[in-house]
């Protein structure tokens, strides 16, 4: 493989940038780092020399395509190679703004086309077990009934979790729908099930504050609203003691509702 010293510099002095003007993690310059020092590494041999800012500047779409086939034919799958690509272009975007190197070939390269997957429903089974052992993850009594309500109303209204955080406390008791506010600020009419409004109602039945019908219905230990990372975090908790796959996500469980619903 030829050295590259050149490019690898400039790749270099990005990622020192990004890093200290954008104020990006040390994960995300790795990330970035590992990217795009895969597609000049790629080039070095495609060119057979070095490559430095002039060559940089003379890649064509041929040689991104080129790229591209050959992250595929390796095994990468779409989403990461448009991940990849995004890398590639955020530096040549950075080569031309700085380094006035002409970039617009690979700017002008397309991601390749993938279908998003949709999050696999759990069975009805798992959704009971998973919100039972859910509720264990904690040492007070309050704060289990809180996050089985919580997660119930994931599945028993196919909430989204923010949804069911930013609910406030006039929201309780429940009726036989809720309107709720989704993504774009638009309102919605969801169906609540009994097993969502029993859940919710044990949990105001235990919790030691004193709910203000303006603020938040879930709150954390310290009176605020409680924070998604928790939710997602128990979920997790639970998900490996029970040996159920990754894929038993709160946002599957969202997603099951309708699932089980239709199956109804």
């Amino acid at each position: 493989m030829y050295a590259s010293n050149g490019a690898f510099d400039l790749l270099q002095r990005w990622l020192k940038s990004i890093a200290a003007i954008h104020g990006a993690s040390d994960k995300t310059v790795e990330a970035y780092r590992r990217d795009v020092a895969g597609f000049i590494g790629f080039l070095s041999n495609h060119f057979g020399s070095d490559l430095g800012k002039a060559k940089l500047g003379k890649i064509k779409i041929a040689d991104m395509r080129a790229w591209m086939v050959f992250e595929r034919r390796r095994g990468v799958g779409a989403r990461t190679l448009s991940r990849e690509l995004s890398a590639v272009k955020s530096f040549f975007r950075w080569l031309g703004e700085v380094e006035g190197v002409e970039v617009t070939a690979a700017l002008a390269t397309r991601a390749p086309k993938f279908q998003p997957q949709l999050p696999r429903p759990v069975t009805s089974d798992q959704a009971k077990v998973l919100i039972n052992t859910a509720g264990l993850q904690t040492k007070d009594n309050w704060t289990g009934a809180r996050d089985t309500a919580v997660i119930t109303l994931l599945y028993g209204c196919g909430l989204r979790i923010s949804e069911a955080l930013n609910l406030n406390r006039a929201a309780a008791p429940f009726g036989e729908t809720l309107r709720i506010r989704g993504k774009g600020d638009r309102d919605r009419i969801v169906p609540v099930l009994p097993i969502a409004g029993k859940a919710v109602n044990e949990y105001l039945t235990l919790c030691p504050y004193p709910l203000n019908p303006k603020y938040a219905l879930f709150i954390g230990i310290r009176g605020k609203r409680l924070n998604a990372r928790h939710i997602q975090k128990v979920m997790e908790q639970a998900r490996l003691q029970l040996g159920l796959p990754a894929t038993a996500t709160p946002h599957a469980m969202r997603h099951s509702f309708a699932t089980h619903l239709l199956e109804a």
